[in-house]
């Protein structure tokens, strides 16, 4: 199944709908800085360590790699214990690694799913950051959105880096606080369905959006097509 949209694509579009756009039909003009790189390999870091906390979970981007329009229907194989004994009267717990859910025309890899034996879900979004930022919450909520039209969730929590002294399970470089969001993100429907609807009109759009830069450039992060939106302005001018 094709999509058109990511939990990536999804926080792009809330801070830039040209960002999106850009995003979408021309990622080439992405232009990412070397500690944005380096961001990125300290959270791929700290999801590691977290998932090293389940020794038997099955990670569907070894298997796929990046075939990603694979990942809803292997998830539901999966789930769906296709891949156990006929013999086996209800679904034996297990735990995937970038479980892939689709909904309206939106897929998200989930970081760690945890089958309960009556077949809900325990989701862990895992983050790297040592808040619990506006973002992270969008982020998983989107998520939460997606996977609860496709599967019966019981939690969804958000693990981030907590400072020493708060409690939580150690982890490498901190520890791994986990909070549990699943009534919060459960009231965010309405919301999310809006602005998904928004974006694919964006997305489905033949003309780049004529977007003005400003401070939007910078938060909540610092977008990679700056240098593209920038061609033409003076430099001054930005951010007045």
């Amino acid at each position: 199944m094709t999509h058109l949209l990511s939990k990536s694509k999804y926080i792009r579009g809330l801070q830039c709908e040209r960002a999106l756009w850009l995003d979408v039909h021309e990622p080439r003009l992405a232009r990412y800085t070397a500690e944005q790189m380096r961001r990125f390999d300290r959270g791929r870091d700290f999801e590691y360590a977290f998932k090293a906390q389940f020794p038997d979970g099955i990670d569907l981007s070894a298997e796929l790699g990046r075939s990603v329009d694979l990942y809803s229907a292997r998830t539901a194989q999966l789930l769906d214990g296709i891949d156990q004994s006929p013999l086996t009267s209800h679904l034996s717990p297990l735990t995937l690694f970038e479980a892939g859910f689709q909904y309206d025309d939106v897929l998200v890899l989930a970081d760690v799913v945890c089958q309960r034996e009556d077949g809900s879900l325990d989701i862990y979004e895992v983050k790297s950051g040592t808040t619990l930022s506006d973002t992270y919450r969008r982020d998983a909520a989107l998520q939460h959105y997606v996977i609860s039209h496709c599967r019966r969730i019981h939690s969804f929590s958000i693990v981030y880096n907590g400072v020493d002294g708060e409690n939580g399970v150690n982890g490498q470089g901190g520890r791994f606080m986990i909070i549990d969001l699943t009534v919060e993100f459960a009231a965010e429907g309405d919301r999310i369905a809006a602005n998904i609807a928004e974006m694919k009109t964006i997305v489905r759009a033949t003309a780049e959006p004529d977007t003005p830069t400003g401070q939007h450039c910078l938060t909540p992060y610092a977008c990679p097509y700056q240098h593209h939106c920038q061609q033409g302005v003076r430099q001054l001018s930005l951010f007045g």
